[in-house]
């Protein structure tokens, strides 16, 4: 076997998957990439790795082989889009067609025929989307694959955010044992507790507006420090409202009209975050109000996109290549946390190692 440990990002997204993949030992050497802006961040901060800006369906096993210096994949890494699946969209019933792209990577990894496969995904592929998991599945299981999937909270992997995402690890003929939770939400087993808000940003500067980042010529300049220009109305609603409590806490006659008079809804919209706490699940939303508990714990204002990036264990560093706060908030709310990444990625480079 080669000291090369090779593998492939499938729906890479800005990268934090590969993030991990490489801390902790393999050499990624292509991806895929669909959306423009995410495709330009990960290039950008992995100019090594042969990565495709295009549609998953147009690109064979072949092409993705191309890059490896060994003449094969050790295995084969993906996110399949899963927004049809996801608890925030449970309400829409109708098809989303991205559901069905879990078997774009069974295609992948049947050419490709890896040691490993790693897949993450929404807790709600198992239920909501049962039956197309059910049946990849079966589908690997045909190809050799000894599976087994759990859903796990990524802040026991020492992440600073409460994210339950499922994964799966799959070995060619030989079981992936699932990694010991490194960190616990009460100190159990003799466990550091979770990260928190404070772990993660305390050192932060204060941000600068979208607004403002027109005189430093764009968002990029301020390293995607920046925050959105906050209405009056809602900074009114900020100023009253608790950290870690929901927007029931916040007076009726400051509350959106959609809140005043009925007490049922997402809890977290306009609420603050807790010091002491980790941050809930990190979204596309990450910077608006109204799309969940963003708010900053002490200043009038919601966490920044860069602020965001760490509590998704992105690299200071990391570079977020667009100029546009939708696209940027979209890379990073979508990604993968890079350390739960890694944690993962370890457990495979070994599994790895033992079954040469």
């Amino acid at each position: 076997m080669s000291n090369i440990s090779t593998a492939v990002d499938l729906f890479s997204g800005g990268g934090g998957l590969t993030v991990g993949l490489k801390n902790a030992g393999f050499s990624v050497v292509s991806a895929v990439e669909l959306e423009p802006n995410a495709f330009n961040t990960y290039k950008i901060n992995h100019p090594e790795v042969s990565v495709f800006n295009k549609d998953i369906k147009t690109i064979s096993g072949d092409k993705f082989l191309e890059a490896s210096p060994t003449g094969m994949v050790d295995l084969v890494a993906g996110c399949p889009p899963c927004q049809g699946f996801s608890s925030l969209t449970s309400k829409y019933r109708r098809f989303d067609p991205r559901n069905e792209l879990i078997f774009e990577m069974y295609r992948v990894i049947e050419q490709l025929k890896p040691k490993i496969i790693m897949m993450e995904n929404v807790p709600g592929l198992a239920q909501k989307g049962k039956e197309l998991f059910e049946e990849f599945l079966r589908r690997i299981s045909e190809l050799g694959y000894m599976y087994e999937w759990r859903v796990l909270q990524v802040a026991d992997y020492g992440v600073p955010q409460t994210r339950r995402r499922l994964v799966l690890l799959a070995g060619k003929g030989f079981h992936i044992p699932f990694p010991e939770p490194t960190h616990s939400r009460t100190g159990e087993n003799d466990l550091p507790l979770w990260r928190t808000l404070r772990d993660a940003i305390s050192d932060m500067p204060e941000p600068v507006t979208l607004s403002q980042t027109k005189k430093l010529g764009g968002p990029k300049n301020a390293k995607w420090h920046v925050v959105r220009d906050m209405s009056a109305q809602n900074i009114k609603r900020l100023k009253k409202a608790i950290p870690g409590e929901s927007w029931r806490k916040i007076p009726k006659k400051l509350r959106p009209d959609c809140h005043k008079d009925i007490e049922a809804g997402f809890p977290n919209v306009y609420g603050r975050l807790s010091w002491d706490k980790p941050s809930g699940t990190i979204t596309g939303g990450c910077t608006t109000l109204s799309k969940g508990r963003f708010g900053h714990p002490e200043e009038l204002r919601t966490i920044s996109v860069r602020e965001a990036a760490l509590l998704q264990t992105f690299p200071p560093d990391y570079i977020i290549d667009t100029d546009y706060m939708e696209k940027a908030c979209m890379i990073v709310g979508n990604a993968l946390p890079c350390t739960f990444a890694e944690v993962l990625a370890r457990r495979c480079f070994e599994a790895l190692r033992q079954n040469e």
